[in-house]
């Protein structure tokens, strides 16, 4: 397994895969905009991974990337989140802080997304045997509308209210749907989130716990990365590969070199 990929090579064949005649000045000032995007060096990395993702035994969910993954392939940090800001701003793709720690973050492209909600509102439409008319307001003018992780009560609201008159109970359809968290520190504000996941949250912090002790009981803390891909945790859906580079990404772990092959060794706290 390789745990960075070679994201500049990537983007570099692609863009001579993709080579046209040249048009005007203003055509191609905007295909330079649009091609940036789509062969940024974080563009290429979250294909990748999206590809890679495990798959769940009784779980659907669809694949989504942690930032910290993120930063274990591309190592310009400051280059990470000005193409995540830009391709969250475009639509692209939707950022979800999560409850796993203080800074963790999952990155889902929007098309995923959406299947992932559709899929959450038919379930919540079947337990209640009838359409939620909400979830298309939430849909078409909150999601498409609203990029930012979060969203304040008010703000919810009114985007719904262009759909129609909104309710208290259709605040709670939405939450329950798992489409939305209230915040801990401010009950006016509520957190994005993606539903169903909630297993799968709980395997990303039992796995870095189970990773990190494999490693922390080795003489040295560390292990071969050939040996190590082969183990299987007990306590995570999710494979090595996600958690390795999770742990990579967030500097809990580090890669050497050596003559016998490529080394990951704990970082000491």
């Amino acid at each position: 397994m390789e745990i960075s990929n070679n994201s500049s090579t990537s983007r570099k064949r692609s863009r001579e895969e993709g080579d046209s005649a040249p048009e005007s000045h203003e055509s191609d000032q905007s295909l330079s905009l649009e091609d940036n995007l789509i062969f940024s060096d974080t563009m290429v990395a979250l294909r990748m991974m999206r590809a890679q993702f495990p798959h769940i035994d009784k779980v659907t969910v669809e694949p989504f990337i942690l930032q910290s993954q993120l930063y274990s392939s591309v190592k310009d940090r400051t280059q990470v989140d000005r193409e995540l800001e830009s391709l969250r701003r475009e639509k692209v793709l939707r950022v979800f802080k999560l409850n796993t720690g203080q800074d963790d973050h999952a990155l889902m492209f929007m098309e995923d997304y959406l299947n992932q909600m559709k899929r959450a509102v038919k379930s919540m439409e079947t337990k209640k045997q009838g359409v939620c008319v909400v979830f298309e307001w939430f849909e078409v003018h909150v999601i498409h509308s609203k990029p930012e992780p979060s969203i304040g009560h008010h703000e919810l609201c009114s985007l719904l209210s262009i759909g129609g008159k909104v309710k208290d109970e259709d605040i709670s359809l939405l939450i329950n749907a798992g489409l939305l968290t209230r915040q801990l520190i401010d009950s006016d504000m509520y957190w994005f989130a993606i539903p169903n996941i909630g297993s799968v949250l709980k395997g990303i912090t039992q796995g870095r716990k189970e990773l990190l002790s494999l490693l922390n009981r080795k003489k040295y803390k560390e292990m071969m990365l050939a040996l190590l891909e082969k183990k299987r945790l007990r306590l995570s859906p999710l494979d090595i590969r996600f958690h390795l580079r999770d742990l990579l990404g967030s500097g809990h772990l580090k890669t050497i070199q050596t003559p016998s092959g490529l080394v990951i060794r704990a970082v000491k706290n």
